[in-house]
This record gives C-alpha cells, structure tokens and sequence, in this order.
C-alpha cells in the first residue's frame, strides 16, 4: 500500500477488528431480503392519484395489514389503519371531531403502527430504518420498536412511553411521522418511466413529492422532454409545450407555478384570432373554468400553433439530417389557406387559422410573433423554480436505465420491419440501439447545460427527441399536429407506430433488446411506458418479458384504458402487477376511505426468494467486502 492509500485506511478502519466488523456487517446485509421496488409512468401531471399510489405503496400496505391483523381487526377496521397510514393529520383530525374515547384510540393506535413498523422494516437494517424516522423521535421509536411489550420486565416501561406521548401532546406529531415513516420503507425504491408532464394539473407537485425521496430516478418521457427542452431555451419545445398546456387548459402551471409571462401572448392572440371550434380546450369532468378563460385559451392555442408550425418549418430546413421534409405542413396549402395537397392527395382545409402566416414566406415569424418567442424563451430560462425542478429530472433521469438486470425506458428501441435496429445518421456517423440512446442523451444534457445556444444542434436535436421518427421517446413516423387540427378526413390523423410495439409481443425480439443493453436475455424484462394499454389488451408480453404499465393513470385516456393505471412491484418474491381503480380526488378518498388498488397480479415468481445478494447494489458490497479482505492481508 502506498502512503495516501495506508492513511485512508487507517481513518476508516484504525485497526483491523474495524476492518473485521465491516467485512461481517456487509455480510450480514447481504443476506437480508430483497427490498420492494415500484414502478410508475405516464403520470401526466395526476398529483392526487399518484399521491395516493404513493401513499398506499400500490396496495402493500393495505396486505400488510391484512396479513398481521387479519385475526384481530375487521375489514372495516383493517381499512381505518389503512387509512391512517395514508392520511395520519386528517384522520386523527376526524377522530379528535367524533371519537368520545379519544385517549383509548390514542393507545390503540400506537400499538398498531408500531406493530405494522415492524413488519415494514425487516427487510432493512436498523441503522436504514433509523435514516427514515424523523429525528426527533428516533430515540422513542427505537425504544417502542425493538422493545416487546409482551415482555413483563419492560411492559409497564413500554405502556409508560405511549402514556407519557398523550400527556404531553406530541401524540399526534408522532403517529404522524411514524405513518411517514411506514410509507417510505414499504416501497424501497420508486422508478418512474416517463411523463411527468403536461396534460393533468399538478406536474409540478409531483416533482416536489420525488425530490423529498432518497432512492427514485426517472427515465425521461418524450413530454418530459418538452419541459427540459424549454428550461434549455428550444422555442420549438416552448411553443409545443405552450399549446399541450392550452389545449387541456392547464396554463395555470405556466403562469401560477413557474412564473412565466404569457401576457404578450394573450395580447396578441386576442387581437388576431376569433374563436376556432378546433381549438377547444379539453376539460375534465369536474373541471372549474369560467367561459372567459376558455375563450382566451382557445385564442392562445391558435396563436401559439402556428409560431409552432412555422419554427417547424425552419428547424427541418435547417436541419436536413431529420428527413423530416413531409412535416413542412404550411408550404403545402395553396395561397388561399383552403386546401393541402399531401403525398398527392388534395384536402380541405377546415377551421383556418393562418392571418399571420405570408404564402410566398409561410415560414417567416412577424416582429411580435419573434418578439413573443424571444420574450418566452427568456422568461423559460429565468425561472428558477422550473430549473430546480428541471435541474432534478436531469440528475435523476435518464433515456434508460439498467437495474437488477431489467431494462427501464419510456419508449421503444427503433427498429425496421425485420427487428434491426434503424440506424440514425449524424455528422457521417450511424447510431442505432443503444448507442443512439447514449449519443441522445450526450446532446441532452448538453443542450441543458447552455441554455443560451437556441438554434443549435444539441437543442434543435431536444424537439427532434419529441417528434423524429428515430426517437426513442416518440417512437412513430410523424406527429400529425397540423392535421388533427385543420383537416376532417381522419385517415390522414394516423400516427404509424415504429414496428417496435408490433414486436415486443415476440419472445426473440425481447432477448435482442436486453441482449443490445447487455443484459441477461434470458432472466431479464423490459419495463415500457408511453402506449396505453387499451380495454381486453393485456400489458404482459413476449412469455413474461416484456411489461407496459401506461395503464390511464392520465384521465383522458381513461375511456381507452377503462382503468386508473398499472403499478409494478417487484419484491423477493417475484414480479406483482397492480391495476388501479380511477381516482376521484383526495377529499372523497378520505371521506368515503375509498381505496384504488382493484387487483393485484403475481406475473412471476421466483424459485428462491431473493436476496440482496442478487441486487446490483449485493455486487457492488461483493465488491467492496472483496477489497476489505485484501487490505486485511495487507495490514
């Protein structure tokens, strides 16, 4: 050992009964359980259901309880627990209102969540589940968790702590944190496969909710994309992300959470377009907006679509590598604006909304149209609290992951007819598999981290992430935007999908994917978002291997899904997929103690049940009791 290696050591481990202890404590950890991982996507902006899913660790918590107390508690009972874990302030808030024994609920309920505590944590170490339980009250949790009050040495000392919490009014702030506490061990790791964004109303909740978590990441969605995109000054993606937000008139999220100055906008939307029966906004059932504000939305949406179709045009002239020569949509309609002639095909054009666009220029901003796009770009840039939140789907993203021998990604990996990989060209470089990811991701978080270059190729390549034909995140040959909007026959509205999601129900197809990301083809799953799962359409594909869990977590696609969402777990038993009821909202789930987990599926079972030692976090302490052997001997 050389000097500064020698020095180290000894600062760690002063003698080699340290060094002894450590090699025995990761030994022991690797014998512990496997810890539960969830899986969520699509969230759409769906805080509450998310929450809730959260809440209940996709029914986990709800069969623990059933498991422990099925021999003392009814169901109805079963659930009020459930329902205390969920929501602990609001449900002592209703027991505090109608409950006449109130202390008698007070020492029950110490007793049951403390008791589910201690289910909860055997998987864990002491000192892990000491990290999760709030400071203050490590001490007494530690005394009532590891204490048996069934012991009659220390019965009355445990019945004395639970006392002493009433009389001195920290009984409530203590099952509180307690619930917390059974919350984040229940579920050890969160994935979340994309979407976070656009379509529902609290994106930006649901990012604050990630942030607080120590064990999440993400793999970014193609709309996810749109925002960091924005935070990295792409107009394309500003403008898209602007029209979604309108379209589902959601422009609150701008405005209200991320301070971004629409004012101009609306100005001018107001002083050029009438009302246009295409653009309405998209209303949820239960959604309050007044008519004003539909009226305004509806003129932004128009305003912002065609600065969106014209900086389309230029991005594709300017970028000639994207072959995306067929979206240039506003040089196909003739000079009046009435008809489009598309892969020889004449249609008409309905609901018109193009008084800023010149036909010998069409690809030409006004000067408010560039001011406008200057004025979003800057204001995109400088809000702080869309860079934190940005700042944190970058740091924790990812195009795909690697873990526990499973591939995670929103999209698909493109690929042709046959299953080969398509290839994208760049510079006179081909990318295609996983490569492609890699070289994507690259420009991504270059893009990012120099918002300044607006029309560059690492930013222009962000908006190519949402729409090209070769994105992974997009995975379909065209975004028919223009023709949804103004153009009646709805054979020209469809969206071919990559020949992926025709192939992902094939076992050989799944092996060459996980075999590209070298990944064991024959144990290993795919793990997909992005594509709904429709009615009768089973989301387990290709023999076990491959997994789609947009369920309609997002209440647009509800009607296609017929469901509020898919969960997936995966604990030392195997595989678990969760299909979830649809969510009315939080005050009705506590209300009416209405839970959404509907079924709990067992896709795959292990043989043995694992153990750390199968993580990838086990062969990383392999690794690392490996190394502590050899400084042993070196000593």
């Amino acid at each position: 050992m050389d000097k500064i290696t020698t020095k180290v050591i000894h600062e760690y481990f002063p003698n080699k009964n340290d060094i002894k202890t450590e090699i025995i404590n990761l030994s022991a950890i690797l014998n512990l359980p496997k810890s539960t991982e969830e899986f969520v996507s699509d969230i759409h902006g769906e805080y509450d259901a998310f929450a809730h899913i959260f809440r209940n660790g996709s029914g986990n918590i709800a069969q623990k309880i059933s498991e422990r107390f099925k021999k003392e508690l009814s169901e109805v009972q079963q659930k009020e627990l459930s329902f205390l874990v969920y929501y602990p302030s609001e449900m002592i808030s209703r027991q505090q209102k109608n409950n006449k024994n109130i202390r008698r609920w007070y020492e029950e309920n110490f007793y049951f969540v403390i008791e589910l505590l201690k289910v909860v944590s055997r998987k864990y170490t002491r000192s892990k589940v000491r990290k999760a339980m709030n400071k203050d009250f490590i001490y007494i949790t530690e005394e009532l968790l590891y204490t048996n009050e069934n012991d009659v040495n220390k019965d009355e000392y445990y019945h004395q702590i639970i006392e002493n919490l009433i009389d001195l009014e920290i009984s409530d702030q203590f099952i509180i944190e307690t619930c917390h506490t059974i919350q984040k061990l229940v579920v050890d790791r969160l994935h979340v496969i994309g979407d976070i964004y656009d379509r529902g109303p609290h994106p930006d909740f649901i990012v604050e909710k990630l942030m607080k978590l120590k064990n999440v990441d993400i793999q970014w969605g193609n709309h996810d994309i749109l925002w960091i995109g924005g935070a990295s000054g792409s107009p394309l993606c500003i403008c898209n992300l602007i029209r979604i937000s309108a379209r589902y008139s959601n422009l609150s999220i701008l405005e209200d959470s991320y301070g971004i100055n629409l004012r101009h906008l609306s100005m001018f939307a107001d002083k050029n377009y009438q009302l246009n029966p295409a653009f309405e906004p998209k209303i949820d059932k239960g959604q309050e907006v007044t008519k004003e504000e539909l009226n305004q939305t509806n003129k932004i949406q128009q305003a912002i679509s065609i600065i969106q179709f014209k900086l389309e045009g230029r991005a594709i002239r300017r970028r000639p590598e994207f072959k995306m020569d067929n979206r240039k949509m506003l040089e196909k309609m003739n000079k009046k604006f009435s008809e489009i002639e598309i892969q020889g095909n004449t249609y008409s054009i309905n609901n018109g909304c193009f008084q800023t666009v010149d036909p010998n220029d069409p690809y030409k901003l006004t000067q408010e149209e560039q001011e406008i796009v200057d004025g979003l770009v800057n204001s995109f840039i400088s809000s702080s609290k869309l860079r934190k939140h940005m700042d944190f789907l970058v740091s924790k993203g990812s195009m795909y992951l690697k873990h526990n021998g499973n591939l995670l990604l929103h999209g698909c990996v493109p690929v042709d007819l046959n299953g080969d990989f398509e290839k994208l060209e760049f510079n006179g470089k081909n990318y295609s598999g996983k490569k492609l990811f890699e070289f994507l991701e690259d420009n991504l978080r270059n893009s990012y981290e120099n918002p300044q270059c607006v029309n560059d190729m690492a930013t222009d390549l962000m908006w190519y992430l949402w729409t090209g034909s070769l994105s992974p995140l997009f995975g379909k040959q065209a975004m028919k935007t223009f023709e949804r909007y103004f153009i009646d026959d709805k054979s020209t509205h469809k969206e071919n999908k990559n020949s992926y999601y025709k192939l992902r129900h094939e076992e050989w197809f799944v092996e060459k994917i996980l075999q590209e990301f070298d990944l064991d083809s024959k144990n290993g799953h795919v793990i997909n978002g992005h594509t709904p799962v429709k009615k009768g359409h089973s989301p387990i594909m290709a023999n076990k291997k491959m997994f789609v869990i947009d369920g309609g977590m997002s209440k647009p696609y509800q009607k296609t899904t017929g469901i509020g969402g898919y969960t997936l777990l995966s604990n030392s038993y195997g595989f678990q997929l969760v299909t979830h009821e649809p969510f009315t909202n939080r005050d009705q789930a506590i209300k009416n103690m209405t839970d959404i987990v509907s079924t709990k599926k067992v896709i795959e079972k292990v043989d043995h049940r694992m153990k750390v030692a199968d993580t990838d976090i086990g062969r990383s302490i392999k690794e690392e009791i490996s190394e502590l052997k050899k400084i042993l001997q070196d000593y």
